[in-house]
């Protein structure tokens, strides 16, 4: 990876519907070299997939929230991410370290919202305990 990769995945970052031409003239490279250069990324796995990113709150989503859960005991981690995973509610489920065992980033429509799904979390067999933080704004949000 050099200055010209990292400027590319800039460009990407942007906008991953950027038309070659723009990305080459933005970085003063030819369309064959950027595409090049793109494709040995996507092929080493620097560029894993291409998403859409969506405005929740135009879904009916407006209420974000952090949610952290403690599960009685390790053997209930795999039953647990299988359960979240299939839930659209839940955007993003990291298995981290500390007091608790995973972190949830949720989206749902208000508080009525938000109480339904930490119900059916807190109904999760081994979840021994959960912390709710809603989000009152983002200040940054990269994917």
């Amino acid at each position: 990876m050099d200055e010209l990769d990292y400027k590319i995945l800039g460009c990407l970052k942007q906008n991953a519907r950027a038309k070659l031409s723009a990305i080459a003239s933005e970085i003063n490279l030819s369309i064959t070299a950027t595409t090049e250069r793109i494709h040995r990324m996507e092929a080493d796995g620097v560029i894993t997939g291409y998403r859409v990113v969506i405005d929740e709150g135009h879904m009916g989503k407006d209420l974000k929230a952090l949610i952290s859960v403690s599960l009685e005991h390790p053997q209930y981690n795999e039953a647990f991410a299988e359960m979240v995973k299939n839930h659209p509610d839940i955007l993003e489920c990291y298995y981290i370290t500390g007091d608790y065992d995973f972190h949830l980033k949720v989206s749902t429509s208000g508080g009525e919202g938000l109480e339904k799904l930490l119900n059916y979390i807190k109904g999760i067999k081994g979840v021994s305990l959960t912390r709710t933080l809603v989000v009152l704004s983002t200040i940054k949000s990269e994917l």
